[in-house]
């Protein structure tokens, strides 16, 4: 019996979010620049967009390039901006294929403009598919998400739009760049880190936290199904107790 067949798919978790770490680490390794890691990492992320999408599983957002990212020597992150744009174009076909529609959260004004230019378009050529939804987080920090949420709120209660005692979790949802997805069920972070990095933090509240050694230019299909089996493994109370749960 493989691996995929012991997922329960009426359990799968209805958002994945995965920290793709260890790219550089796995080209030092070979005596390669950090570029090529990065370019390997893509195969990667190709087997984990299909795997996630051949199981069902309907939201999946990928922490492709950071805030604090932009502080990296120029080489590596001009060559991170050619790799998504060569990226986007290749992968086209595999999202109209596979019915994934796309979509980037993040500062995007930041982006360079031919970047941001595909981008857009990417996400024009596939806003109709319906079968997952892929999210890639770009020039993200979670710390600048919620410091804009909570301008934007301000600015409204000013304005008299929203009134303090109506804000609750929903609202601030909704101004999140998240609104539209629901909660973190799974985060997975690969290359042995142990951190969040400022990723998805108020979305992550509930998430079960899921760490494997395994460099990210390594992580396989088969890593991907490790780690939805042990999610199903575990007990989730949301603050109950077990005896609640059962």
């Amino acid at each position: 019996m493989s691996l995929k067949e012991h997922i329960n798919t009426k359990k799968l978790p209805k958002h994945l979010a995965i920290i793709m770490d260890g790219n550089g680490r796995w080209a030092k390794q070979k005596g390669r620049l950090r570029a090529f890691g990065h370019e390997n990492g893509t195969k990667s992320v190709r087997q984990t967009v299909e795997a996630c999408a051949e199981l069902g599983i309907e939201n999946l957002t990928l922490y492709a390039f950071s805030t604090e990212n932009w502080n990296r020597p120029k080489l590596e992150v001009q060559t991170l901006m050619k790799l998504l744009v060569s990226s986007l174009k290749k992968e086209i076909k595999t999202l109209q294929d596979n019915h994934i529609k796309l979509q980037a959260i993040g500062a995007l004004n930041q982006l360079p403009k031919k970047v941001f230019d595909e981008l857009n378009y990417v996400i024009e050529k596939t806003k109709a598919n319906n079968r997952m939804t892929l999210t890639l987080a770009l020039s993200y920090g979670s710390r600048e998400e919620l410091i804009n949420s909570i301008k934007n709120i301000s600015l409204k209660v000013k304005n008299n739009i929203i009134s303090p005692e109506k804000i609750d979790e929903s609202v601030i949802n909704e101004h999140l760049y998240t609104q539209n997805l629901p909660d973190v069920d799974l985060l997975i972070r690969t290359s042995g880190e142990q951190r969040i990095s400022n990723f998805l933090l108020w979305q992550i509240a509930y998430a079960e936290l899921y760490f494997t050694p395994v460099l990210w230019p390594d992580f396989t299909k088969q890593h991907l199904y490790e780690a939805i089996i042990e999610y199903q493994n575990r007990e989730r109370r949301f603050g109950k107790t077990s005896e609640q749960i059962s």
